[in-house]
């Protein structure tokens, strides 16, 4: 018998409204995946933009499409060859695969279980869904082709959303000092998380405050908001510094950066890595709102709003 599931779909690009929750089939399990149940899924700005079709040029959706990159759940079926992990087994991961269709809005999702890791013991489901592709997003852009080290000083930009608090904190773990940008309300914010200064972007020079902190400037920028924010920045990187984005492809920057773009991909060994570093109480996951499935559009219009603080999750049930 065919195994159903509630699932957000939608049929074609568009706004939030074109979302509709329906039954549809799990898809079968193949050599190598894992069938999750899946307990909580996080919202993220990106689900928005494949959603209108802004990123169809390099990655394709085919319809009927469910959103959802991020999840944590239980695995309850394998595959043939498939013995990473064994039912019943609480997993969390960054589920993007090289075509949109099948999402984490959904009661289940089948996976690689390469994809996957062990999710943190001591963080909720919904917590635990908070972290991939946000984690994943500020290790790769800080460790992986940033590579920061100890001592090293790192201006992150947007430092007060998903991606900018994970990259806060990943940066604190690796011993850089950190400067943050980003609207004055959430310096605190920033500062309990490990940030060593807060700069807003409003109204500001933030080459010249960065140069009064630092004379010779920063060792890296980490863009993860871009526009007129990386543009007053880039002054502010000292010579043979790196910058890092995960917005700019390199449009209108001066000749001569070293500069490099990052879309994340799925790595369950950082995966764990950023689950040990949760369990030993060194990164946190705030979560400031949690929706129904059947509140999937709602969950999505408040995410593009650009103004929360915390992760926004969707919870199947």
């Amino acid at each position: 018998m065919t195994r159903q599931m509630r699932a957000a779909v939608y049929d074609e690009f568009g706004a939030a409204d074109r979302i509709s929750v329906r039954t549809v089939k799990v898809p079968e399990v193949q050599e190598g995946e894992v069938l999750v149940r899946i307990r909580a899924a996080a919202v993220n700005p990106v689900d928005s933009a494949v959603r209108e079709g802004y990123l169809n040029s390099f990655i394709p959706v085919s319809f009927p499409a469910i959103p959802g990159w991020d999840m944590a759940g239980v695995i309850e079926e394998r595959g043939y060859s498939a013995r990473r992990f064994e039912v019943g087994d609480e997993v969390y991961g960054y589920a993007r695969r090289p075509i949109v269709r099948y999402g984490t809005f959904a009661e289940y999702i089948v996976l690689p279980e390469s994809y996957l890791a062990l999710k943190p013991k001591t963080l909720s489901f919904e917590e635990s869904a908070g972290i991939p592709l946000t984690g994943l997003t500020a290790f790769q852009s800080l460790v992986d082709i940033g590579r920061l080290q100890p001592g090293q000083s790192v201006l992150i930009l947007g430092a007060s959303g998903g991606i900018g608090t994970m990259g806060i904190q990943i940066a604190r773990e690796k011993g850089a000092t950190i400067i943050g940008v980003a609207s004055s309300r959430n310096h605190a914010f920033m500062k309990e998380l490990g940030a060593d200064h807060c700069i807003s972007y409003e109204d500001t020079d933030i080459t010249a405050e960065i140069r009064l902190l630092f004379p010779d400037g920063v060792d890296l920028i980490f863009d993860a908001a871009s526009g007129e924010t990386l543009k007053s920045s880039l002054g502010a990187l000292k010579e043979g510094g790196r910058l890092v984005s995960i917005l700019n492809r390199g449009e209108d920057l001066p000749e001569g950066l070293d500069f490099h773009y990052l879309f994340v991909e799925p790595n369950s060994t950082e995966l764990t890595a950023l689950a040990e570093l949760a369990d030993e109480g060194r990164l946190k996951v705030p979560v400031s709102a949690t929706f129904s499935l059947e509140n999937t559009t709602e969950a999505m219009r408040l995410i593009e709003t650009r103004h929360t603080q915390g992760k926004i999750v969707v919870v199947p049930g």
